[in-house]
């Protein structure tokens, strides 16, 4: 698998996550480059196997050094536009539950955050999420169950607020 065919491969996984991690379209996008272009110069050198959850690891990275670099990101109300034949009103309810649910994981502990979207939200195995985070597996399992946990008591708390 040569790199233009793992970009249109993964592209579009690489996106949600770092949208999800970032809340920011411009942000995630920029970040998806970097994590190509790092993919680049170490495909080069590196026989990957399991390239999925390599090009994880590299876009996680990519994250943490943004992160650091800008000690604050801008958090917007943006969110991945999904091509579907629903009422506007089913779609804003759709995007405000989204937005609700991203902001509840938001103000999770960061370790927890990171396990909850690449187990829950992409779908990555228990292994491969404890390998990008650079987890033991044990400790990856508490911070998904504790992260599980607190985002289910945010979410109930809302709706007897809203309902």
């Amino acid at each position: 698998m040569d790199l233009d065919e793992v970009f249109q491969a993964y592209v579009n996984d690489l996106y949600r996550y770092l949208f999800s991690l970032s809340k920011n379209h411009h942000t995630a996008e920029d970040l998806v480059q970097e994590t190509f272009y790092r993919a680049y110069l170490q495909l080069s050198e590196n026989d990957i196997q399991t390239i999925k959850p390599w090009l994880f690891k590299v876009a996680y990275h990519a994250f943490i050094d943004f992160t650091r670099k800008h000690s604050r990101l801008v958090i917007t109300d943006e969110v991945h536009h999904q091509i579907s034949i629903k009422t506007p009103e089913s779609y804003l309810l759709e995007k405000e539950g989204f937005t609700a649910l991203m902001n509840d994981i938001h103000t999770l502990k960061e370790t927890e955050m990171h396990a909850l979207v690449l187990c829950d939200l992409h779908q990555l195995s228990l292994k491969e999420a404890a390998d990008i985070l650079q987890l033991n597996i044990n400790t990856l399992k508490s911070h998904l169950s504790r992260g599980r946990k607190k985002v289910v008591e945010r979410v109930k708390e809302r709706m007897r607020h809203d309902g």
